[in-house]
């Protein structure tokens, strides 16, 4: 694996970046209470935070994320419609109703509910017999429900999460991660704009009860707009959230915190700084050469790199010197290379979170290079081939 810095996008970035450390900083920018953290841009999918994201976690009623995303998804679909309704089985309602002692939008026993309905309990009350009511109705039995939702979860590009209830209540077998929790969360703002106000409604009032929105976030002042709060035995307190503020949305999802309090406070911190510490810059545009790669056996020993489109990186308000950047790639690239051809990547690192990654083409073709040239590259990679080994 060759690390390559072109000369141009040192000389570019010079006063505002440290892009020739040879590994990125070691702390990070930003310290929460957490146990697990992370954060992104929703806008370009920017890593802005991460703290142990991959380990799995029990989602307590942030797996309701994944509830609303098959209710969303089957309405879309033209599957099921926000006035369509569903009864309340006697499973329901004393699972996740009034007998349950849990989150409730306190659906009578065989009533039935508009489909439009339960999804405010669910967005709004984190209602779990809302989100039974809707997984007996769309598929039978909530075990199945379950099931499709991790099949569905697979779909969308989450490998790790698993589901075995529709409500989040403590399962065997149930688990996700909080860089899972905030891609999915991504995914309902992105794909479905026309359901995402449901999250941000401040209170609901159903069955003659009111009930103020369960995200501590929405009534902070802070321009939250969703997601979902949870709590388990076993993770701590967790949350789901996001904030828009200056035409910036972050997305964020914590866990393992100590009390509700301290969840508050915590994602409000982190939302609130990534919200407004971080500086979109156009650091490549359309076309520009970002970097060289080594080739071997070319008329040439260099190729020219860039990416698709224009590369922009978010740069740390106050630390600017603690993002680093590389171009990474395995190496030397063997000619002939086409014009296209995909060769590497930019790494951009903030602190020690690997912030973003950008694919790099080639942006020229390398002929094969005459025997003389070959002989040359053959001789060097005999010289030096075992060191790159012996280093990666």
């Amino acid at each position: 694996m060759q690390l390559r810095i072109f000369p141009p996008f040192a000389s570019l970035l010079g006063l505002v970046l440290a892009l020739l450390c040879a590994v990125p900083a070691s702390a990070q920018l930003f310290e929460t209470k957490a146990t697990q953290a992370f954060m992104i841009d929703a806008d370009t999918g920017t890593v802005l935070f991460a703290k142990d994201p991959d380990k799995p976690i029990p989602p307590a009623s942030m797996a309701k994320l994944m509830t609303m995303e098959m209710v969303f998804n089957a309405i879309k679909s033209k599957r099921i419609t926000l006035d369509d309704t569903f009864v309340v089985s006697e499973n329901a309602w004393r699972t996740g109703g009034a007998p349950s002692g849990t989150s409730t939008m306190f659906a009578k026993l065989k009533s039935e509910v508009r489909v439009g309905d339960l999804i405010q309990g669910v967005t709004v009350q984190a209602a779990n017999d809302g989100c039974i009511v809707l997984a007996e109705g769309m598929a039978g039995s909530e075990a199945n429900f379950a099931a499709q939702m991790t099949d569905r979860a697979r779909q969308i590009g989450l490998q790790k999460s698993s589901f075995v209830n529709s409500t989040g209540l403590p399962a065997d077998g149930q688990q996700t991660t909080v860089r899972e929790l905030t891609m999915l969360a991504l995914h309902l703002w992105r794909d479905y704009p026309e359901f995402f106000h449901y999250y941000s409604q401040p209170d609901f009032t159903w069955n003659k009860i009111a009930q103020r929105n369960r995200n501590p976030l929405i009534a902070m002042g802070i321009e939250a707009d969703g997601f979902v709060a949870g709590a388990s035995e076993q993770a701590g307190f967790g949350l789901v959230g996001t904030v828009s503020h200056n035409g910036t949305r972050v997305i964020a999802a914590l866990s393992g915190l100590a009390n509700d309090r301290e969840r508050s406070e915590e994602a409000r911190k982190l939302l609130d700084w990534g919200s407004r510490s971080f500086q979109k810059t156009e650091i490549f545009a359309q076309d520009e050469v970002v970097g060289e790669a080594q080739v071997f056996g070319g008329a040439k020993s260099g190729l020219a790199l860039k990416a698709k489109g224009p590369v922009d990186i978010f740069l740390p308000i106050a630390n600017r010197d603690k993002l680093t950047a590389r171009i990474v790639y395995q190496g030397p690239v063997s000619a002939p290379v086409e014009e296209g051809q995909p060769v590497g990547e930019l790494r951009v690192w903030i602190g020690d979170t690997l912030s973003q990654q950008t694919p790099l083409y080639a942006a020229e073709s390398v002929k094969v290079g005459t025997l003389p040239q070959r002989a040359l590259d053959a001789a060097k990679e005999l010289a030096v081939g075992w060191l790159r080994q012996k280093h990666l």
